[in-house]
């Protein structure tokens, strides 16, 4: 059988199953707190998630990682359940607790029997409303925290990510750091810090709380009331710090193309990004950005991996995307390439950009980012736990309420033209921040000599060497 006929013989892809996003019914209780529920028949399993929209993006800039620390530090232990009594009393509910911090939320959940969700919500609100903060516990947090960033230093992966945001933002925009804080401002965290982050952010008028599982028999909205109805934080007591709750600041600090190089001798390859400030959740055209970010960078097939990975054989893999936050996020072309690989890979993607908005998509490129879309997003959500957050993402961003249920036909309708208007308006070319983490006694001179954009070069000491700090230079 030749190859064509194997081809040939391969069965095509089939309609997109029909899929109604489940719809879900809002409550406003006395306090502002809004109570989200929606009904998953024959899901037992019930997640009920209590969100507040406020996150690290809102807290103030010497304390930053405050509000991640916070929240992770809010399972150590409450009034009632001290220690890990609070991990015993959900395990007898069959439940698990969780609570952690975003740049865009503050949020707590847990996952109960349905039989068992008024004495799981009680758990939760004493875990929201009464946590203690055991010094100690905090302690250990920050010092894994500040371990962990300087693991972070010596893994060029993760060091190119945050070089990436600190190249393309501006000092006083929260997304210029890591969203669980640096060095200088972490290992200042006291339990004080975390207390008064907790008072600040906790507030029932900018809170959700989002229930999803099968309901039948639960009157949800009044329980609710009658469990979280007095959430007093942010009312009764007045917040310790200013927070804002609003998009962050996220100007970009990228005018021109340039190139930073952080130093790696002996690197086998090199760790790439290229790109600029993006958008928020809540752009217009997020649709046509989507199905663009996906032939661009977002599928196995995408231009870029055609192009870097099966084409030229630069990389195992590479991807492009817009982070989008409640204030712009990233927009970055990510990959590691061999380090000889290093100037023409860079070459090859900065063309790609040029040709998202120089030309039309085919019909064979828009048909395949548009059905995978359409395809897997009913997959996205088969577990409670995935609806619930995605209506969560909904309250945080301050979309509509049927966003998700008009999702699939809203990708369906983006045309060829949507698509070079979304890359005209939202890549640029001509201002792109190219940051590597590799061997700069290697690829150095070959981007200088390649005309990116100026070439600075650092050279920073890393966690364990000894010697005097490195330091950088421009055009070595």
């Amino acid at each position: 059988m030749t190859l064509e006929e194997i081809l040939a013989a391969r069965p095509s892809p089939g309609e997109p199953r029909a899929y109604n996003f489940p719809g879900f019914e809002r409550t406003v209780l006395p306090s502002g707190l809004q109570v989200l529920a929606v009904h998953v028949p024959g899901r037992p399993l019930v997640s009920a998630n209590l969100i507040f929209r406020v996150g690290a993006a809102d807290e103030p800039a010497d304390r930053a990682g405050v509000t991640v620390l916070a929240a992770r530090a809010m399972t150590e232990g409450t009034t009632l359940y001290p220690g890990l009594e609070l991990i015993e009393a959900a395990e007898r509910l069959g439940s698990t607790l969780h609570a952690d911090a975003s740049w865009d939320a503050f949020a707590a959940s847990v996952e109960v029997a349905a039989s068992r969700l008024r004495a799981a919500l009680e758990l939760l609100d004493e875990l929201v409303e009464r946590p203690t903060f055991p010094a100690e516990e905090v302690s250990r947090l920050r010092d894994e925290r500040l371990n962990d960033l300087l693991q972070m230093h010596a893994e060029p992966r993760r060091r190119v990510e945050q070089a990436f945001s600190q190249t393309i933002y501006t000092a006083d925009s929260p997304y210029s750091r890591l969203v669980g804080g640096n060095e200088p401002t972490v290992e200042r965290l006291t339990r004080d810090e975390l207390t008064a982050i907790h008072r600040a952010v906790l507030a029932p008028d900018r809170a959700a709380i989002v229930i999803g599982g099968d309901m039948t028999g639960l009157d949800v909205p009044r329980i609710a009331e009658e469990v979280l109805g007095s959430l007093a934080l942010g009312g009764s007591r007045a917040p310790a710090a200013p927070v804002a709750g609003r998009a962050p600041t996220a100007d970009s600090a990228v005018d021109r193309t340039t190139v930073r190089l952080y130093h790696r001798p002996g690197a086998v390859q090199s760790e790439v990004r290229i790109g600029h400030v993006g958008l928020s959740r809540r752009a217009p055209d997020f649709h046509a950005v989507q199905v663009m970010a996906a032939i661009l960078g977002g599928l196995f097939n995408s231009r870029l991996q055609l192009n870097l990975r099966e084409d030229k054989g630069y990389t195992y893999g590479v991807g492009a995307g817009f982070d989008m936050r409640r204030g712009a996020g990233p927009f970055g072309v990510r990959t590691a390439v061999q380090t000889a690989s290093t100037v023409p890979a860079i070459s090859e993607a900065i063309n790609e950009l040029h040709r998202m908005r120089d030309a039309l998509v085919t019909d064979a490129e828009l048909a395949v980012a548009r059905d995978y879309m359409v395809g897997v997003f009913p997959l996205r959500f088969e577990t409670p736990g995935a609806v619930v957050g995605a209506i969560g993402g909904l309250f945080v961003n301050e979309l509509p309420d049927d966003e998700l249920a008009r999702y699939r036909g809203l990708v369906e309708a983006v045309t060829a033209q949507d698509v070079q208007k979304a890359a005209r308006d939202h890549i640029h070319p001509d201002r792109l921040a190219i940051v590597l983490v590799g061997d700069a006694d290697v690829v150095g001179k070959d981007l200088e000599a390649a005309g990116f954009g100026d070439v600075e070069i650092i050279r920073e000491e890393l966690p364990g060497e000894v010697g005097e700090p490195g330091g950088h230079g421009v055009g070595e």
